[in-house]
């Protein structure tokens, strides 16, 4: 029976990849808290396995006593001098080596394996859950499996990954047994299981293909600094080289587009714009917002705001389908991005007085004398005139330019405050009408009235 039980958990092992020191650190705890629970605490015994030889062997040592009081860990002189013809004496230890059917009987033996059953098995999370830990951010290429409510099941080295409906391309169709590849996202436990969570839709699936794509990314000669992505229908991507002789959006396109088809195909043909980042902000999202020209851009550096001059027939190019381009600009740079027509800023105007505070009680003052009463008029004054104006305030060229510069930016900060007012009033009507309209009457009652005429 001994063989037999060390090749049945022999056999486990083998079935499901555990390593055989592993296996015998776990029949060694597992022995020990059955001799626990068939003698006592105090029982003294040792357990040994040896997977080679397929033996358990349960050494079991007690005191030798004149009077026992305590059985499970004493054993009496007469006792020992029956079963044993060495001459031992009271004090020392007498040991025996017990027979495991004897001892704990078949019931408790088949408890012992499916108590090593189910250390297996929490062995297999924590190897799962470990494994996959350590590969988050990593690309896997596994087989599509099941599919259940809008979830996609993959299998991958005989383990279950998830790729939830929300982490998969819009409009992508997946066919059982079909190669797929996904990023590792994270790797959770529910209820002790570890659950692999895979997406196609993360930022960083796009960053890890086209670091296979691209050799000069692997390499860490061209970096990709930023991404935006709406997954299945348009992604943007910063990217700077450390090689001036190397263009990085060149090389991420690659010879006849080669590189950059790759990775569309992958994508199901998502549309992706390739950038060359820049650490000028200004710059940076002018790039950002192609293929739109821009007049000017004014930035908030703190509250992280851009206000974009354009002009009329630009707008249409700068927001893009369903204000998709400003959105995933926006994204990519970090700055939230408005958007003020020219001709709209030509148009608008405010009071010299909402901007007292920012320009200080004596410039308000000289200016306000020299009958300039709104921002526009400021704006649209001869250089020369405003030099002249506040040379008593100790302002050079400098001072004017950044005066300038800030009463321009409060100008398109109130045009974009207003049209967002404009669109919420028109919202709030267009709610109204709605709630107001009244329905037609059906025909069929305008047939009876008419048959009773």
């Amino acid at each position: 029976m001994n063989s037999e039980l060390v090749e049945a958990f022999n056999a486990l092992s083998r079935e499901k990849n555990i390593d055989r020191d592993v296996l015998v650190t776990i029949l060694e705890e597992i022995f020990r808290m059955m001799m626990r629970k068939e003698f006592s605490e105090d029982a003294r015994f040792d357990v040994v396995v040896n997977v080679e030889r397929g033996e358990i062997q349960i050494v079991h040592e007690k005191a030798i006593v004149e009077t026992v009081t305590n059985p499970m860990t004493e054993i009496s002189l007469s006792a020992v001098q029956k079963v044993t013809d060495e001459q031992l004496g009271v004090g020392e230890d007498y040991v025996e080596i017990l027979d495991l059917e004897k001892t704990f009987g078949r019931r408790l033996i088949r408890t012992a394996f499916q108590e090593l059953v189910r250390r297996i098995k929490d062995l297999e999370k924590d190897v799962i859950f470990n494994e996959y830990a350590g590969t988050v951010g990593e690309i896997i290429v596994g087989e599509v499996y099941h599919q259940r409510r809008g979830d996609v099941y993959i299998l991958h080295n005989k383990n279950e990954l998830l790729l939830p409906h929300a982490e998969q391309i819009a409009r992508e169709r997946y066919r059982k047994g079909a190669t797929i590849r996904a990023l590792v996202k994270e790797v959770v436990r529910e209820n002790g299981v570890p659950r692999v969570i895979v997406s196609r839709s993360a930022p960083g699936f796009l960053v890890k293909l086209f670091s296979m794509e691209v050799p000069e990314i692997f390499d860490g000669i061209i970096e990709i600094k930023a991404v935006a992505r709406e997954a299945g229908d348009r992604a943007k991507i910063a990217v700077i080289s450390y090689d001036d002789r190397i263009d990085p959006v060149g090389a991420c396109v690659g010879m006849k587009g080669v590189r950059i088809h790759a990775i569309v195909r992958e994508l199901n043909s998502e549309n992706i714009d390739i950038i060359q980042y820049s650490s000028d902000d200004e710059v940076f999202i002018a790039r950002a917002l192609a293929p739109a020209k821009l007049n000017s851009i004014s930035l908030n550096r703190q509250a992280h705001t851009a206000s974009v001059v354009i002009e009329e027939d630009q707008a249409s190019a700068a927001i893009g389908k369903g204000g998709q381009n400003i959105r995933l600009a926006s994204k990519l740079t970090g700055y939230e991005i408005n958007l003020v027509r020219e001709s709209m800023l030509e148009e608008y105007d405010m009071d010299l007085s909402e901007l007292q505070e920012e320009l200080g009680e004596q410039v308000y003052s000289i200016l306000t004398e020299a009958e300039m009463l709104t921002a526009r008029e400021v704006l649209d004054a001869k250089r020369n005139t405003l030099l002249t104006l506040l040379e008593d305030a100790g302002m050079d060229d400098k001072a004017i330019d950044e005066m300038l510069e800030m009463i321009k930016q409060e100008l398109e900060e109130a045009v974009v405050e207003g049209e967002e007012e404009i669109e919420e009033e028109e919202e709030e009507t267009e709610e109204e009408v709605s709630d107001t309209v009244v329905q037609p009457e059906p025909q069929h009652e305008k047939k009876e009235v008419q048959e009773q005429e």
